[in-house]
């Protein structure tokens, strides 16, 4: 069994494992490729015999990662209907991501 961690980041969780690359919602600021990347916000880790729950969040626990890039998702179409008083809306949006890959659960 390998050690993972659930990190919160962006108004998410995400399952994480050293060697993941896990595609999240942008980070703020400016990213390159191989700067280091910490999660403070952790609020599970399994080593494969304990478990630590946070109570929001663990205290002193963090998980690092190495940037990777950064990109917008696929597009995705929203369309808005009324049948009978022709109203139709077509948007569309791409959600922005960045990829990192998980190097180090502390």
């Amino acid at each position: 069994m390998t050690e993972f961690a659930i990190i919160a980041t962006g108004g998410k969780q995400y399952p994480v494992a050293v060697g993941d690359v896990v595609r999240i919602e942008t980070l703020p600021g400016e990213w390159k490729k191989g700067d280091k990347v910490v999660f403070n916000e952790v609020l599970l880790v399994d080593n494969g015999k304990d478990t630590t729950i946070g109570a929001p969040t663990i205290e002193g626990a963090k998980v690092e990662g190495i940037f990777q890039t950064a990109g917008r998702a696929q597009k995705v179409i929203v369309v808005k209907y009324k049948a009978k008083s022709k109203y139709h809306k077509k948007n569309g949006h791409r959600q922005g991501y960045s990829e990192v890959k998980i190097s180090a659960i502390k």
